[in-house]
């Protein structure tokens, strides 16, 4: 199966890492960081998308109310209809991280009733579940797809 990453973040500059440690199996520090200044541009082509992912930091208390909204903005969109949405709880390896439980309730997760979801803690400096997030969205891909 082929996919293709489109990159648009809140914070987009600290979510390198985690792109790094899937594409090249290594964490990689850019200086200065690499990134975009907007979380979803409001002229990007989604039509066709198969799924979303969106990586958290779980020790940003104060983002998880805009993400909240962008991520239901994007729901909204009639482009956007049939895709499974997967939300990488980054960072669970640092003790004041946020829990899956927490980051569920803030984002409305359970209020998504048109796609499937999931979340997956996870830790990109060390790829710890990066993987097993990206298994469940192939085999959810996979399954509508099929369906």
């Amino acid at each position: 199966m082929g996919f293709t990453i489109e990159r648009s973040m809140i914070a987009p500059r600290r979510k390198t890492k985690s792109l790094y440690k899937l594409h090249l199996g290594d964490v990689i520090t850019t200086d200065p960081p690499i990134g975009l200044e907007s979380w979803w541009p409001r002229k990007t082509y989604y039509h066709g998308t198969h799924a979303v992912i969106v990586v958290m930091d779980c020790t940003d208390r104060a983002r998880i109310a805009l993400i909240n909204d962008e991520l239901f903005r994007l729901l909204r969109h009639e482009d956007r209809q049939h895709f499974v949405i997967l939300v990488f709880a980054n960072k669970q390896d640092i003790k004041d991280a946020k829990t899956l439980a927490e980051i569920t309730d803030a984002l409305s997760l359970r209020c998504i009733k048109t796609h499937d979801w999931h979340i997956q803690a996870c830790c990109a400096l060390t790829g710890y579940t990066l993987y097993d997030g990206l298994g469940w969205t192939a085999q959810h891909v996979t399954e509508k797809a099929t369906s």
